[in-house]
Protein backbone atom coordinates (compact mmCIF):
# COMPACT_ATOMS: atom_id res chain seq x y z
CA UNK A 1 0.00 0.00 0.00
CA UNK A 2 2.81 2.87 0.75
CA UNK A 3 6.17 2.64 0.25
CA UNK A 4 8.51 3.40 3.15
CA UNK A 5 12.28 4.79 2.56
CA UNK A 6 15.12 5.96 4.41
CA UNK A 7 18.36 7.00 3.13
CA UNK A 8 21.58 7.20 5.48
CA UNK A 9 23.20 10.78 5.09
CA UNK A 10 26.31 11.89 2.92
CA UNK A 11 29.42 13.07 3.93
CA UNK A 12 29.48 16.02 6.80
CA UNK A 13 29.30 19.15 4.86
CA UNK A 14 32.43 20.71 6.95
CA UNK A 15 34.54 20.69 9.60
CA UNK A 16 32.01 23.79 11.40
CA UNK A 17 29.72 23.72 14.51
CA UNK A 18 26.44 23.15 13.50
CA UNK A 19 24.26 25.83 13.24
CA UNK A 20 21.34 26.10 15.56
CA UNK A 21 18.24 25.44 13.84
CA UNK A 22 15.69 28.16 13.21
CA UNK A 23 12.23 28.73 14.84
CA UNK A 24 9.79 26.14 12.63
CA UNK A 25 7.13 27.41 10.72
CA UNK A 26 3.65 24.90 9.58
CA UNK A 27 2.02 25.77 6.71
CA UNK A 28 -1.31 24.70 6.74
CA UNK A 29 -3.04 24.71 3.32
CA UNK A 30 -6.38 24.52 2.44
CA UNK A 31 -8.14 22.45 -0.36
CA UNK A 32 -8.26 25.42 -2.31
CA UNK A 33 -4.92 26.97 -1.54
CA UNK A 34 -2.82 30.20 -2.79
CA UNK A 35 -0.85 29.04 -5.74
CA UNK A 36 2.59 27.66 -4.47
CA UNK A 37 4.60 30.26 -6.78
CA UNK A 38 2.94 33.10 -4.55
CA UNK A 39 4.92 31.67 -1.96
CA UNK A 40 4.24 31.21 1.89
CA UNK A 41 0.56 31.53 3.24
CA UNK A 42 0.45 34.57 4.95
CA UNK A 43 1.26 33.85 9.03
CA UNK A 44 -1.47 34.37 11.90
CA UNK A 45 -1.57 37.33 13.71
CA UNK A 46 -1.24 37.21 17.81
CA UNK A 47 -5.21 37.63 17.80
CA UNK A 48 -6.07 35.06 15.67
CA UNK A 49 -3.49 32.58 17.16
CA UNK A 50 -4.74 33.11 20.90
CA UNK A 51 -8.28 32.23 19.04
CA UNK A 52 -6.77 29.03 17.68
CA UNK A 53 -4.81 28.01 20.52
CA UNK A 54 -7.83 25.21 21.42
CA UNK A 55 -7.68 21.55 20.58
CA UNK A 56 -11.32 21.05 19.04
CA UNK A 57 -10.23 24.63 17.29
CA UNK A 58 -7.37 23.39 15.72
CA UNK A 59 -9.07 19.68 15.19
CA UNK A 60 -12.31 21.27 13.74
CA UNK A 61 -9.41 22.87 11.25
CA UNK A 62 -7.79 19.80 10.34
CA UNK A 63 -11.07 18.12 9.31
CA UNK A 64 -12.79 20.80 7.18
CA UNK A 65 -10.54 20.17 4.21
CA UNK A 66 -11.61 16.56 3.87
CA UNK A 67 -14.31 16.26 5.71
CA UNK A 68 -16.38 19.42 4.75
CA UNK A 69 -18.56 21.71 4.12
CA UNK A 70 -19.94 20.27 7.53
CA UNK A 71 -22.64 21.90 9.74
CA UNK A 72 -21.91 22.63 13.68
CA UNK A 73 -24.33 19.11 14.50
CA UNK A 74 -21.86 16.73 11.78
CA UNK A 75 -18.84 18.27 13.76
CA UNK A 76 -20.40 17.45 16.69
CA UNK A 77 -21.16 13.61 16.03
CA UNK A 78 -17.34 13.22 14.42
CA UNK A 79 -15.68 15.18 17.28
CA UNK A 80 -18.11 13.79 19.88
CA UNK A 81 -19.39 17.18 20.97
CA UNK A 82 -22.45 18.86 21.38
CA UNK A 83 -23.57 21.05 18.04
CA UNK A 84 -23.42 24.04 20.79
CA UNK A 85 -20.15 23.75 21.47
CA UNK A 86 -19.08 23.37 18.05
CA UNK A 87 -21.86 25.81 16.62
CA UNK A 88 -19.54 28.56 19.07
CA UNK A 89 -16.00 27.44 18.32
CA UNK A 90 -17.04 27.77 14.29
CA UNK A 91 -17.98 31.20 15.11
CA UNK A 92 -14.84 32.18 17.19
CA UNK A 93 -12.87 30.68 14.05
CA UNK A 94 -14.93 32.45 11.76
CA UNK A 95 -13.88 35.65 13.57
CA UNK A 96 -10.69 35.77 12.74
CA UNK A 97 -10.89 34.17 9.21
CA UNK A 98 -10.40 31.07 9.58
CA UNK A 99 -13.22 29.59 8.55
CA UNK A 100 -16.27 30.75 6.88
CA UNK A 101 -20.14 30.23 6.05
CA UNK A 102 -20.86 28.51 2.72
CA UNK A 103 -22.47 30.75 0.04
CA UNK A 104 -25.89 29.71 -1.16
CA UNK A 105 -25.93 26.18 1.11
CA UNK A 106 -27.79 25.83 4.53
CA UNK A 107 -30.09 27.33 6.52
CA UNK A 108 -30.69 30.50 9.33
CA UNK A 109 -31.21 27.20 11.61
CA UNK A 110 -28.40 24.15 9.86
CA UNK A 111 -25.48 26.26 8.77
CA UNK A 112 -22.67 24.30 6.82
CA UNK A 113 -19.03 26.17 7.21
CA UNK A 114 -15.61 25.29 5.31
CA UNK A 115 -12.53 26.56 5.74
CA UNK A 116 -11.65 29.88 4.38
CA UNK A 117 -9.13 29.13 1.01
CA UNK A 118 -5.61 30.74 1.31
CA UNK A 119 -4.33 28.82 4.02
CA UNK A 120 -2.07 30.19 6.79
CA UNK A 121 1.27 29.75 8.45
CA UNK A 122 2.32 29.50 11.96
CA UNK A 123 5.93 29.92 12.86
CA UNK A 124 7.13 31.48 16.63
CA UNK A 125 9.70 33.25 14.92
CA UNK A 126 9.27 36.74 15.83
CA UNK A 127 7.08 36.71 18.88
CA UNK A 128 6.72 39.57 20.74
CA UNK A 129 6.53 37.43 24.23
CA UNK A 130 8.01 33.73 25.68
CA UNK A 131 4.06 33.51 26.17
CA UNK A 132 3.46 34.63 22.13
CA UNK A 133 5.77 32.09 21.18
CA UNK A 134 4.73 29.14 23.53
CA UNK A 135 0.91 29.70 21.90
CA UNK A 136 2.71 29.37 18.64
CA UNK A 137 4.45 26.34 19.55
CA UNK A 138 1.49 24.66 21.37
CA UNK A 139 -0.65 25.07 18.07
CA UNK A 140 2.45 23.56 15.61
CA UNK A 141 2.66 20.71 17.79
CA UNK A 142 -1.45 19.94 17.70
CA UNK A 143 -1.54 19.71 13.79
CA UNK A 144 1.39 18.13 13.86
CA UNK A 145 -0.31 15.28 16.28
CA UNK A 146 -3.47 15.49 14.63
CA UNK A 147 -0.78 14.68 10.91
CA UNK A 148 0.52 12.03 12.86
CA UNK A 149 -2.21 10.04 14.15
CA UNK A 150 -3.59 10.50 10.23
CA UNK A 151 -0.39 8.83 8.91
CA UNK A 152 -1.05 5.56 11.51
CA UNK A 153 -4.26 5.42 10.64
CA UNK A 154 -3.79 4.85 6.85
CA UNK A 155 -1.39 2.35 7.82
CA UNK A 156 -3.96 0.59 10.22
CA UNK A 157 -6.45 0.69 7.46
CA UNK A 158 -3.78 -1.51 5.29
CA UNK A 159 -4.49 -4.40 7.40
CA UNK A 160 -8.21 -4.67 7.14
CA UNK A 161 -8.01 -4.39 2.87
CA UNK A 162 -8.79 -6.89 0.96
CA UNK A 163 -5.96 -8.05 -1.57
CA UNK A 164 -7.78 -6.62 -4.84
CA UNK A 165 -7.88 -3.06 -2.88
CA UNK A 166 -4.62 -3.34 -1.39
CA UNK A 167 -3.21 -3.83 -4.66
CA UNK A 168 -4.93 -0.66 -6.43
CA UNK A 169 -3.37 1.43 -4.17
CA UNK A 170 0.50 -0.24 -4.06
CA UNK A 171 2.72 2.76 -5.53
CA UNK A 172 0.25 5.68 -4.53
CA UNK A 173 1.28 6.32 -1.52
CA UNK A 174 4.95 6.69 0.24
CA UNK A 175 6.80 7.70 3.51
CA UNK A 176 10.22 8.70 3.27
CA UNK A 177 12.86 10.31 5.14
CA UNK A 178 16.30 11.32 3.87
CA UNK A 179 18.86 12.48 6.11
CA UNK A 180 21.59 14.44 4.84
CA UNK A 181 24.30 17.61 5.94
CA UNK A 182 23.49 20.97 4.64
CA UNK A 183 23.77 24.67 5.25
CA UNK A 184 21.09 26.90 5.94
CA UNK A 185 21.04 28.42 2.74
CA UNK A 186 20.96 24.90 0.80
CA UNK A 187 18.37 24.06 3.18
CA UNK A 188 16.60 27.06 1.94
CA UNK A 189 16.99 26.25 -1.47
CA UNK A 190 15.46 22.73 -1.18
CA UNK A 191 12.11 24.60 0.15
CA UNK A 192 12.33 26.98 -2.43
CA UNK A 193 12.91 24.04 -5.11
CA UNK A 194 9.55 22.42 -3.54
CA UNK A 195 7.54 25.72 -3.78
CA UNK A 196 8.15 25.61 -7.44
CA UNK A 197 7.67 22.16 -7.81
CA UNK A 198 4.25 22.36 -5.93
CA UNK A 199 3.12 24.89 -8.08
CA UNK A 200 3.80 22.69 -11.15
CA UNK A 201 2.10 19.65 -10.13
CA UNK A 202 -0.19 20.15 -6.65
CA UNK A 203 -1.38 23.43 -7.29
CA UNK A 204 -3.35 22.25 -10.90
CA UNK A 205 -5.23 19.56 -8.65
CA UNK A 206 -7.48 22.36 -6.45
CA UNK A 207 -10.90 22.13 -7.48
CA UNK A 208 -11.33 18.32 -8.46
CA UNK A 209 -13.46 17.73 -5.35
CA UNK A 210 -15.90 14.80 -6.16
CA UNK A 211 -14.85 14.11 -9.27
CA UNK A 212 -15.15 10.62 -10.83
CA UNK A 213 -11.93 8.10 -9.26
CA UNK A 214 -11.27 11.10 -6.83
CA UNK A 215 -10.31 10.41 -3.21
CA UNK A 216 -8.77 13.15 -0.74
CA UNK A 217 -4.86 12.87 -0.10
CA UNK A 218 -2.82 14.57 1.82
CA UNK A 219 0.80 15.41 0.72
CA UNK A 220 3.60 16.25 3.51
CA UNK A 221 7.07 18.03 2.95
CA UNK A 222 9.32 18.63 5.84
CA UNK A 223 12.72 20.12 6.34
CA UNK A 224 14.27 21.08 9.27
CA UNK A 225 17.97 20.50 11.53
CA UNK A 226 17.44 17.26 13.74
CA UNK A 227 19.71 19.23 16.27
CA UNK A 228 18.25 21.56 19.19
CA UNK A 229 19.66 24.86 20.08
CA UNK A 230 22.51 23.70 21.53
CA UNK A 231 24.03 22.04 18.91
CA UNK A 232 23.00 18.61 20.07
CA UNK A 233 21.18 15.43 18.39
CA UNK A 234 17.16 15.53 18.39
Amino acid sequence: MATARKDSPGPKAGPDAPTPPAPPTLRVASEESAPASAGPPPELGSEALRALAHPLRIRILDLLPTRGPLTASKLGEIVGESSGSTSYHLRQLAKHGLVREVEGKGTARERWWERTPGGFSISSAGKDSPAGRQTAEAVNMEFLRLRNERVLAFIRAGQEMDDETLESWVGSATFMTSNKWATPEQMKAIIEAWDRFAAEHIDPLNGQEGGPGMVPLEIHFDVFPTIDPEGNPL
